[in-house]
């Protein structure tokens, strides 16, 4: 455990902002010489790297004079700058107004709620200069409001100027000016902006990297200077559909696009392999930043990447299985099949199964009742054969008798047997060697019978 931090007591939350550590990041990145750090804004008192730039604001606008005792803040946020303002508002007696688009998840809305702060949800899908976009939405809550102030994160340069003076001299001394590349994504773009331009000052040749979902106008716009048509896309907090004037491309050396799937899987694996629950963007970031470990091959150097917020307000999306495979960004060969079984639709019994001495006709009733193509044959939980609709069917036409012979005289070999916690990809193996079902067995017992029919529901679901 270390010591020494924190030995001096804090006069409110607002003096925790700031001095977010760099950790390695080592399951991910095994096998790369170069070293991989994340600059852990998500250990940031509100949880997020828009602590920053909201204590950034509330203050600039109080020393103006537009932000007064009583007064209402009011933003268009993806969440996380909202529960900055809101956090610090709560310090100051200010009230909050947040516009916030429907894609971002609910627990982002009822945090936001928690601290306080009246919430006005706007639709994703609508063009940038619609009046239900969130943007336009916030500006007219402003001028409603007596007392208020837009603070307006997109088009405030506090936003960038913060992040020059912190950020990107915390990266500095953090790496002893070692940094060679800094992967950031961009909403508002003050993050990558201000760091960009303040290492750029120290070094050169760092190179800076925005890392930017597909569907997002930023990649066309740096190289082009022409605003594309963008796309709907679902990683939160990063990307965006027109240009924000707190975005300085000149400091950006290049810019990388990731998908959703890939966004989200490599979250996942941040939980799972380094114990960090993070959001999507941390995912994106680091999807760059690995291939830039893997280009530069610099061991003496490092990449850094932002981990911006923390994954407890993503835990109905990128952190919940029923919703990542609903929106088709599980890779389905990772599967357990214990986890397929699960999925299949209640009602039936675990395994509906036969003994070897029924007759074939209580066979076929069984499969009528049950709405099932293929029994296993099961005595004393052991699988000593099975029977299949379609050429039970074949044979009972051919020979009306077999109707009251037992099942033992007209089964076929056993279906093959995997364990619940196998993979996806070996039952797609045997499925595809004209086996018509496999049996499932959890914990010694037979827990399970997943049939072709399960495999393309799962796949076309």
């Amino acid at each position: 455990m270390s010591e020494g931090r924190h030995l001096e007591p804090f006069d409110n939350v607002s003096d925790l902002i700031g001095w977010t550590p760099l950790i390695r990041l080592n399951r991910v990145a095994a096998g790369l010489a170069m070293p991989v750090y994340g600059k852990a804004e998500y250990l940031s008192p509100g949880s997020s790297i828009k602590d920053r730039i909201g204590l950034a604001m509330i203050e600039e606008a109080e020393q103006d004079g537009r932000l007064k005792p009583g007064g209402t803040i009011v933003e268009a946020t993806g969440g996380n700058t909202g529960v900055a303002l809101a956090m610090i508002a709560a310090t100051r007696g200010y009230r909050c107004v947040f516009t916030m688009p429907d894609k971002m998840s609910s627990e982002k809305v009822r945090l936001l709620k928690a601290y306080g702060a009246e919430v006005v949800i706007t639709p994703t899908a609508v063009p940038p200069d619609s009046p239900e976009h969130y943007l336009n939405a916030a500006k007219r809550i402003a001028k409603e409001t007596p007392n208020a102030v837009f603070t307006n994160q997109f088009y405030n340069r506090a936003n960038t100027e913060c992040h020059y003076r912190t950020t990107g001299p915390e990266i500095w001394t953090q790496t002893k000016g070692k940094v060679r590349a800094v992967v950031a994504g961009a909403g508002t773009g003050g993050t990558i902006s201000g760091v960009g331009r303040y290492l750029k000052e120290q070094d050169e040749s760092v190179r800076i990297v925005l890392a930017d979902p597909v569907g997002s106008v930023y990649k066309q716009y740096h190289e082009t200077k022409t605003v594309g048509q963008g796309s709907v896309y679902m990683v939160e907090g990063i990307g965006g559909d027109k240009i924000p004037d707190t975005m300085d491309f000149e400091y950006i050396d290049e810019v990388r696009q990731v998908t959703d799937r890939e966004s989200f899987q490599l979250t996942r694996r941040l939980a799972r392999e380094e114990g960090m629950l993070l959001g999507g963007s941390s995912g994106t970031h680091l999807h760059v930043a690995l291939q830039l470990a893997k280009e530069i091959e610099d061991p003496e150097g490092c990449v850094v990447c932002f981990l911006c917020d923390g994954g407890d307000r993503y835990l109905s999306k990128v952190h919940d299985d029923e919703w990542m495979r609903a929106n088709q960004m599980l890779d389905t060969d990772k599967l357990s099949l214990q986890h397929l079984l699960g999925s299949k639709p209640g009602g039936l019994p675990p395994v509906v199964a036969i003994p070897r001495s029924a007759t074939v006709r209580k066979a076929i009733e069984l499969m009528r009742e049950h709405g099932i193509s293929q029994l296993p044959v099961i005595e004393d939980d052991e699988s000593l054969g099975s029977v299949s609709e379609n050429r039970l069917m074949a044979k009972v036409l051919a020979e009306t008798a077999l109707m009251d012979k037992s099942v033992e005289a007209v089964m076929e070999p056993p279906f093959p047997v995997l364990q619940a916690r196998d993979s996806f990809e070996h039952l797609k193996a045997l499925l595809a060697r004209r086996n018509d079902a496999v049996l499932i067995r959890d914990q010694g017992r037979f827990a399970g019978v997943l049939t072709r029919s399960d495999v393309i529901e799962l796949l076309t679901a």
